[in-house]
């Protein structure tokens, strides 16, 4: 029971946190070493249950979207234009993190999964988040999908690679990738869900091979389905509420609440309430 109430809390932490600009890698980082996830499910199966849960946060953005994703998949079968140009948008901006992605995975479990560098990134992005949003938000002159050329979605997908460090956010980075190619507020931030569907589902997708499924125990088989249905649920409420927030507000709450945790993820690492290696 212990190992599934953790897991739960894990996999909230992540439905709230994939889609907005916190990042969710570092928050994981974060609730991991308060609660002790790893020590009660072991490290390894720790790994593949982040992976689960991030593609039940996945789910929601294809349920939400699913009109335009089904539509627009259905068009690219039938080689009509709409269809094949926003895939083929889509697939410009997810190049860039796939490539850095596959060369550096590795090198960045090994060298950033820690709590300074996580602190780091999430004061970084934070001060970035607040520079690009006050310098190009409203200078949007793209107010919907079809319009976006394959340059703005290189772009876009360049500055998603900044996400390969843990706390930086995806969602963050590539929003701001919007903002600044001229994107709105809604767009930007739509792109962003678009373009984590072939970025997370195929990085999800390569780390679950990693993993030997059929050593699971019964608990571990329940915390992964509760899980992955908990990330689901809670990212389809936040996502909703992510955009009509979008619509009315500025980005820059996000900010400072990223420097209070960073500064917090500092001060607690310092006294030893957390590790400073995770």
């Amino acid at each position: 029971m212990l190992l599934i109430f953790k897991a739960i809390i894990i996999a909230i932490v992540e439905g709230i946190t994939e889609f907005i600009p916190v990042s969710s890698t570092g928050h994981m980082i974060i609730i991991d070493d308060l609660i002790g996830f790893k020590t009660t499910a072991t490290p390894a199966f720790a790994s593949m249950f982040e992976v689960v849960i991030q593609l039940g946060a996945i789910l929601a953005i294809v349920v939400l979207y699913w009109d335009k994703i089904w539509g627009a998949t259905k068009s690219f079968f039938k080689l009509e234009k709409e269809g094949l140009r926003f895939w083929s948008v889509i697939l410009v901006g997810a190049i860039p993190a796939a490539i850095f992605g596959l060369l550096l995975d590795d090198w960045i479990e090994a060298n950033l999964f820690n709590t300074i560098t996580v602190s780091a990134g999430l004061i970084v992005g934070a001060i970035l988040l607040i520079f690009v949003e006050n310098k190009y938000r409203k200078k949007a002159t793209v107010t919907r999908m079809e319009d976006v050329t394959y340059g703005q979605a290189l772009k876009i997908g360049i500055f998603q690679c900044l996400a390969l460090w843990p706390g930086m956010s995806r969602s963050s980075s590539t929003i701001m990738g919007g903002w600044i190619s001229g994107l709105n507020n809604t767009i930007a931030a739509e792109f962003s869900f678009f373009l984590a569907l072939p970025v997370m589902v195929g990085a999800s997708g390569l780390k679950l091979f990693k993993y030997d499924l059929r050593g699971l125990t019964g608990d571990q088989t329940i915390a992964l389905i509760v899980g992955f249905l908990v990330a689901f649920l809670v990212a389809l409420i936040v996502v909703d509420r992510f955009i009509a927030f979008l619509k009315k507000r500025p980005m820059r709450v996000f900010a400072v609440y990223r420097i209070i945790v960073g500064v917090l993820l500092l001060v607690l690492a310092a006294v030893g309430v957390i590790s400073v290696v995770s």
